[in-house]
């Protein structure tokens, strides 16, 4: 996410001029790597720039007694660092898309997406539970989970356990489970398990059947919603579901469309000016709106087949509780 701000500095006390970008994000450590990763690229593109990295604590991260989607506010851990871009305290800021609100602030725009990491999600096990799946963990055993998307599916899915809000960032969550003796299993992202070099405690990878991921900008921490795709053929499958609260309910459908993708071509703003950058290499624009219309035409379909009756419940049960 970009704003209009420059910023320009002397990199050496005789040295020649250069310009700096300052480049905000959160300051958790999972945080940090992502945007390190963000900068290297960046670095590899624009060598004669200098990039200064701004870290900030923002309301999600300071709030850490309270589930997520009880909190009441929109932007948890975006408010600020969009704050600082207004100010002209940052020049961009790196953001994983699932913390972005569905409608960005006047004034903004995402300048690129970088290539999705692994989607699916993970279980991480008690150490006294390590070689176990959810299917065979004990009666009634407390899985550990921030997202309210996981907690409906996995509720559905696994009857047998208990979901209850784990919040903190990975290390906290992590030290939380093997310590309070609280937790038999959290769910987390695989990629930011992978990103902070903790493949190791991976004990069970999600599949679609158990639990779809997240859509990106579109969903939120108080929405259970998810989606999965795959391409085949030319084809892109797009399946999609809403789910109450305790999973009871839930409405699934699946649509799919062409896309064609001719080889060697490279999107950027000649060809097309409301563009930030290059969107996506080697996808050719009309690749992209076929995508993101069978996005909207099959959140349409879920819509009139009466999934927002079953969001607005979850969300009236979520600010009851």
């Amino acid at each position: 996410m970009s704003g209009n701000g420059n910023g320009a500095a002397t990199a050496e006390e005789n040295g020649p001029k250069m310009r700096v970008i300052r480049v905000g994000t959160r300051k958790s450590q999972l945080a940090r790597i992502q945007t390190d990763s963000v900068v290297a690229m960046l670095k590899a593109f624009y060598p004669g720039l200098q990039f200064e990295i701004v870290a900030m604590s923002t309301t999600g991260d300071k709030i850490l007694d309270t589930a997520l989607s009880k909190i009441g506010e929109k932007s948890l851990f975006t408010k600020e660092l969009e704050h600082a871009l207004e100010k002209n305290e940052v020049d961009l800021v790196v953001h994983s898309l699932k913390d972005l609100p569905t409608v960005l602030p006047p004034g903004f725009t995402i300048g690129a997406v970088c290539k999705r990491e692994n989607p699916y999600d993970a279980v991480v096990f008690h150490p006294k539970f390590v070689g176990k799946t959810l299917e065979t963990l004990p009666e009634k055993s407390v899985v550990g989970t921030s997202s309210l998307r996981r907690a409906a599916q996995l509720q559905r899915k696994f009857p047998h356990l208990e979901f209850k809000s784990i919040r903190g960032n990975l290390n906290t969550r992590l030290r939380k489970l093997d310590e309070l003796q609280e937790f038999s299993a959290i769910i987390l992202a695989t990629a930011g398990l992978q990103r902070m070099g903790w493949q190791h405690r991976v004990g069970q990878i999600l599949h679609p059947e158990e639990c779809m991921y997240a859509v990106g900008q579109e969903g939120g921490c108080s929405v259970p919603v998810a989606v999965h795709t795959a391409m085949k053929d030319g084809q892109l499958y797009l399946t999609g579901g809403v789910w109450s609260l305790d999973g009871s309910d839930s409405m699934q459908e699946t649509m799919q469309a062409t896309i064609r993708v001719t080889a060697q071509h490279e999107d950027g703003p000649e060809d097309d000016p409301q563009l930030v950058g290059i969107t996506a290499r080697n996808i050719p624009r009309e690749a992209q709106l076929a995508a993101e219309n069978l996005g909207i035409s099959l959140a349409s379909l879920l819509l009139n087949k009466g999934a927002k009756n079953i969001l607005d419940v979850a969300r009236q049960l979520n600010d009851a509780h």
